[in-house]
């Protein structure tokens, strides 16, 4: 569905979109969106592959023009080139520069804003206090971990102290602890006031980071709210996971006299429930079946909006 704005006023708006649409040749990704993105939040845009995410964010960091409609960023047209001293980016694939060191990086990153010396050198190594990478502030890039690169790519993005940070998956392919790191570093800056607009394709990223959270798929919004608010409105509170079963007769007969949504997905029957203890009972009774108790997250809202479809890459 269409969602509701945030209803914030213009001052403390620092994203808006008015009926937003992008075209490629005949074919529409982006179809007429609306929403605001009000100052000092972590915003997540959560769609499976094509949804139109990476257009979205493209048009607002001004890599791709709008096709018709208002995209504003702190009130002024996204195409306003002078906005970008105010944006931080972190995309999705890793451009830092092999053949500099960690702190060259920021040093040559800071030019393109052009920042005077002593004041980039100052901001260089306080970002690489907050990235954890001071240790490591002569070393090449190249010999950095995959964890250790993904924050240089967030602290490059922060020289220029810009009040909107856009992270577009900046945790893909990265090991628990290093996830976990970067995920404190982000909760870190919005309490210094920035703003930030993350995708992600890990729920429980998206979970952990965001104060609101628009689901988009087919260029179109199809909720938005807070994770909570999310999972409370399409799903129901409890799931079993249960394997063993062999059809949807020996589902319904173990489920007998129990209120449940199903779904099978492969050789796994998810069992959605108000009260799952019952249930939990008689898996725990029949040692032919394998079963996980848990409470919904957003990843049972995604796969309910979006479908559980393979989708490939746009």
């Amino acid at each position: 569905m269409q969602t509701n704005l945030s209803g914030d006023s213009d001052s403390n708006v620092v994203v808006r979109a008015r009926d937003v649409r992008k075209f490629f040749a005949e074919r529409e990704v982006v179809c007429g969106l609306n929403f605001d993105v009000p100052q000092g939040i972590c915003f997540g845009i959560l769609g499976p592959n094509g949804a139109g995410k990476t257009t979205l964010m493209r048009m607002l960091v001004g890599l791709s023009p709008v096709s018709s409609g208002e995209y504003s960023l702190f009130g002024q047209d996204v195409a306003d080139a002078a906005l970008h001293h105010r944006i931080g980016v972190v995309p999705q694939q890793d451009n830092l520069d092999p053949d500099f060191s960690v702190f060259k990086n920021l040093m040559v990153y800071a030019n393109y804003f052009s920042i005077d010396k002593d004041t980039a050198q100052k901001r260089a190594y306080e970002l690489l206090e907050f990235a954890s990478l001071s240790a490591r502030a002569n070393d090449g890039v190249m010999s950095l971990s995959g964890g250790m690169r993904r924050r240089l790519m967030i602290a490059r993005s922060l020289v220029n102290d810009p009040d909107l940070v856009v992270l577009d998956e900046p945790t893909t392919g990265l090991d628990p602890q290093a996830r976990h790191l970067i995920w404190q570093r982000l909760r870190s800056l919005k309490t210094r006031g920035k703003t930030l607009i993350l995708t992600t394709h890990y729920m429980e990223e998206a979970a952990e980071l965001c104060d609101d959270i628009m689901v988009l798929d087919h260029g179109k919004i199809l909720d938005r709210g807070t994770p909570r608010e999310l999972i409370n409105r399409h799903v129901e509170p409890e799931v079993v996971a249960i394997r063993g079963l062999n059809t949807e007769a020996d589902t319904k007969l173990l489920c007998a006299d129990l209120e449940v949504r199903f779904e099978q997905v492969g050789d796994t029957w998810f069992c959605y429930m108000q009260d799952a203890r019952s249930l939990v009972a008689r898996c725990a009774e029949d040692a032919s079946l394998t079963f996980i108790h848990r409470p919904a997250s957003l990843e049972d809202v995604f796969l309910k909006l979006t479908g559980r479809d393979l989708r490939e890459e746009a």
